[in-house]
């Protein structure tokens, strides 16, 4: 089930946050990660946040929105590739008549599930904060 963030998610969602950005990007210091990660958890509260939640208490995903542009989808590690993600952007879909995100180049798994999402790369970047090379990519609903 798909349900708004709420205050008491906030560790379980960091900790998503952090071993998500770990294991998707280890091609980026993990110190990169580790110096923003207060950073991100003070703007948390006051983002477009949705939490996926299965049979416990405990988010095992969450989608974060800024306007139609998907922030980033993180699920937990040990249930990747079981409908978590895709549960998290039909979910962002239906809110929406396009959306659009940064990805890297690198994260190729990334990549290849908003493709097979709908999304279509519009163009190559460079990310400033880290180097890093990357795709902005968008959805646009059908029919539109």
């Amino acid at each position: 089930m798909v349900r708004k963030f709420e205050e008491r998610d906030l560790e379980a969602v960091m900790e998503l946050w952090l071993a998500g950005n770990l294991q998707a990007h280890s091609f980026i210091p993990e110190q990169y990660w580790k110096d923003v990660e207060e950073f991100v958890r003070s703007l948390l509260p006051g983002a477009a946040l949705y939490v996926y939640e299965g049979e416990t208490d405990c988010p095992d995903g969450f989608i974060g929105l800024n306007g139609d542009y998907i922030e980033g989808i993180f699920v937990r590690s040990e249930k990747r590739s079981g409908g978590i993600g895709t549960a998290l952007l039909d979910f962002a879909k239906k809110g929406h008549s396009a959306l659009a995100l940064r990805v890297y180049q690198k994260n190729e798994r990334a990549v290849d599930f908003y493709l097979k999402n709908g999304f279509r790369i519009r163009e190559e970047g460079l990310d400033a904060d880290t180097g890093e090379r990357e795709y902005e990519m968008v959805w646009k609903g059908e029919g539109r």
